[in-house]
């Protein structure tokens, strides 16, 4: 039996296919930049962290697709549907529109939304056995990875980014799974804590939050800050403002995750 062909870390760059079957291949941090696809069947694709900066499209069929990512700029069929599909969700979601403030007032009222919904998905993780709250729904984080996941991203874009705290990691904290790994920067995905645990930490990071915006003036949030020091993140001159929009929105995306996994977990048991 011939063996699957694998290559790694080799640069194919200009190579031609043409009436190759690829059926069922991975493509993992391969570079496609300037790539031309044409008169291809990509049904089933799954396309995951992936960049389509500048792509075009023409006589493709869109059937039965789910897209879940920023949208700029995106035209189909001459329709820019960026604009459409924000307003769409900011009526669906009402607080959503709360989540892009641009002054001090504007994330001291975004930040209290964020907690009482998040209560109310915790609340709700409550009434599961916590052995499900560990298990991943489809190729996604568990409850426990994303609750650990956005511990990590407070510590990273308020401790260190903007108080100046080098090393302000807890054993328990998650980068994302597509991280390069940094010395010093926890990353254990298969650590069970118990549920209390993980919010124990949460609770922690949620008050600094607190502490922050309840000082935060205009002209702060108007400035920058720098940390070139070894670890992550690593940024000359980087908005004060855009700190706290990460952390809001990653506070936002990923309960939504939540309450669709929760959902998904309830069905299933």
């Amino acid at each position: 039996m011939i063996g699957v062909p694998e290559f790694y870390e080799q640069d194919l760059a200009g190579s031609r296919f043409e009436r190759v079957s690829l059926r069922g291949s991975s493509f993992e941090k391969v570079y496609l930049q300037g790539s031309s696809l044409r008169s291809v069947d990509l049904s089933g694709l799954r396309v995951r962290d992936a960049a389509l900066y500048g792509v075009r499209m023409r006589g493709v069929e869109l059937h039965d697709v789910d897209i879940y990512g920023e949208l700029r700029n995106v035209v189909i069929n001459g329709v820019d549907i960026g604009p459409l599909v924000e307003a769409e969700l900011d009526r669906r979601m009402p607080e959503r529109a709360l989540m892009r403030p641009d002054d001090a007032d504007g994330f001291r009222r975004a930040w209290p939304v964020l907690e009482r919904l998040w209560d109310g998905t915790v609340a709700r993780a409550r009434t599961f056995p916590e052995e499900l709250l560990h298990q991943p729904v489809g190729d996604e984080w568990s409850f426990m990875h994303t609750l650990r996941h956005l511990n990590f991203a407070t510590a990273a874009w308020v401790d260190r980014m903007l108080l100046g705290t080098l090393s302000p990691w807890h054993p328990l904290d998650l980068p994302n799974d597509e991280a390069p790994g940094w010395d010093g920067v926890p990353w254990d995905r298969t650590a069970r804590p118990t549920l209390d645990e993980v919010l124990a930490v949460r609770r922690e990071r949620q008050a600094t939050v607190r502490r922050v915006l309840a000082a935060l003036t205009d002209e702060q949030l108007a400035g920058t800050v720098t940390r070139t020091e070894p670890g992550y993140p690593q940024h000359e001159d980087f908005p004060v403002r855009e700190c706290l929009r990460i952390v809001l929105n990653e506070e936002w995306e990923h309960r939504l995750f939540a309450e669709r996994d929760l959902t998904v977990l309830e069905k299933e048991n």
